[in-house]
């Protein structure tokens, strides 16, 4: 244990630069793939025919390709194409567009959740369908919605570790690096597990505590 100790105090200042990157992939991942999800759940509930088909064709392709292979087709490929990006930029584009069909079936399943009998009162009384939308459906889909939303973070935030293949050097592949030159294998990959944990348990924490406070009557 004392070993352990000492052995921590060393290597962690070198894995916590691994852990900023591992954050800002985690984040900007996040952020597009809830924007990306939003809009082709709009697109899936619409109405209109050909906006939910082109929503429904993203989703099935998108999510039956590994994450990993999304990865290295932006960062490999799209250089071929005309396009050039940063291994940190791919990472969050990749990790952005592989995501977004979960969001997209997580924010659909919550708004078809809601009975269809408020929407149709709300439209009788001469709301348009984004009033609707904004005041009557999505306050309430958040509620059902959150639980599967807070783990898909959590989720993510497991698999910006596929960073490190495009040579992001986000906290797994700080880990790798340190492991290969000092051989403290079992030390400092139970430190990269550790602070995967910490990263992991307040976003655990704050979506239960958001799940309790909208459960609650106002």
């Amino acid at each position: 244990m004392l070993h352990f100790l000492a052995q921590a105090e060393l290597y962690l200042p070198i894995l916590m630069q691994g852990v900023y990157l591992t954050i800002l992939v985690t984040l900007g991942g996040f952020t597009l793939a809830t924007v990306l999800g939003l809009v082709l759940a709009f697109m899936r509930v619409s109405g209109f025919r050909s906006l939910s088909a082109i929503s429904r064709v993203f989703v099935i392709v998108v999510r039956g390709i590994p994450a990993l292979v999304t990865l290295f087709y932006i960062y490999f490929v799209f250089p071929d194409l005309g396009l050039s990006l940063s291994a940190v930029q791919a990472a969050i584009l990749g990790l952005g567009i592989a995501y977004s069909p979960y969001m997209a079936e997580v924010f659909r399943s919550g708004i078809e959740a809601i009975d269809h009998g408020q929407s149709e009162a709300a439209l009788s009384i001469g709301m348009g369908w984004g009033m609707v939308m904004r005041r009557v459906i999505l306050p309430q889909a958040i509620k059902v919605a959150l639980p599967p939303y807070g783990s898909t973070m959590v989720m993510l935030l497991k698999d910006s570790s596929l960073a490190s293949t495009i040579t992001v050097a986000d906290l797994s592949l700080q880990g790798k690096l340190l492991a290969s030159s000092t051989f403290e294998n079992t030390t400092i990959f139970t430190l990269v597990a550790i602070l995967y944990l910490a990263m992991s348990l307040p976003l655990t924490a704050l979506n239960g505590w958001l799940e309790k406070s909208l459960r609650q009557p106002r």
